[in-house]
């Protein structure tokens, strides 16, 4: 079940408020009080529940809005200065937190745990919003090749399983233009796509970073990002 009784479109320019989502998967930037995040909460979100699956409790458990950033700090260490920045530009008072340094993954989590979902939590739960990974690529990751080799079945055990990843056009277009398409589909579905998509996507003449990586960069305190959405 789930409760969309706060979603809403983030839109450039336009504040938002900063006492939103349930306080065990509310990511950083809220609880520094920023106003103009991008859907890269929603990300840190999954990564908590992702954690939670895998321990058996949530895994940033705070009883106040500021004990939660204390229970993240534990894990992750205190934020650099930059990184506050990034979460919200606006806040100053740096002074009152400790100098605590991140704790190993491999640590926090029962000792069976693959490697891979290790790696994943560690690429969605980052205190820069812009530097979590996006949910395409995430679904481009190891952590789901399981996942797309038990779908790699022919025959009338095929027709038994429902679509695995059955993209919109929009997500088709991100895909192809961030060169996922191969990873993330199975053989036969990437075999299947127009041709458009099966050829490498137009390099954009530019200097320096990619635009991708500008727009991100630039609009992480903005809130909004083309790249946030896929």
């Amino acid at each position: 079940m789930c409760d969309f009784g706060s979603a809403k479109i983030l839109v450039k320019g336009e504040p938002n408020v900063s006492y939103i989502c349930s306080r065990y998967y509310r990511a950083p930037e809220l609880i520094f009080g920023a106003s103009d995040y991008t859907s890269a909460i929603d990300i840190w979100s999954s990564g908590c529940v992702m954690a939670e699956l895998i321990m058996g409790q949530p895994i940033f458990a705070g009883d106040s809005g500021i004990d939660q950033l204390v229970e993240i700090i534990k894990v992750l260490g205190t934020p650099t200065r930059e990184e506050i920045r990034y979460m919200n530009r606006d806040y100053k008072d740096y002074k009152q937190f400790p100098s605590i340094k991140p704790h190993p993954w491999n640590k926090l989590f029962p000792s069976d745990t693959p490697k891979e979902a290790l790696d994943l939590m560690s690429k969605l739960l980052v205190y820069t919003p812009f530097k979590r990974i996006k949910p395409l690529e995430a679904c481009t990751h190891p952590f789901f090749d399981n996942l797309r080799n038990t779908f790699s079945v022919s025959g009338s055990a095929a027709s038994k399983l429902p679509s695995l990843f059955d993209l919109t056009p929009e997500e088709l277009a991100y895909a192809h233009k961030h060169s996922l398409l191969e990873k993330l589909l199975l053989p036969e579905q990437y075999k299947a796509l127009p041709s458009r998509y099966q050829t490498p996507p137009q390099e954009e003449k530019d200097t320096g970073k990619d635009n991708g990586d500008k727009h991100e960069e630039a609009n992480d305190k903005s809130g909004d990002s083309e790249s946030s959405d896929f």
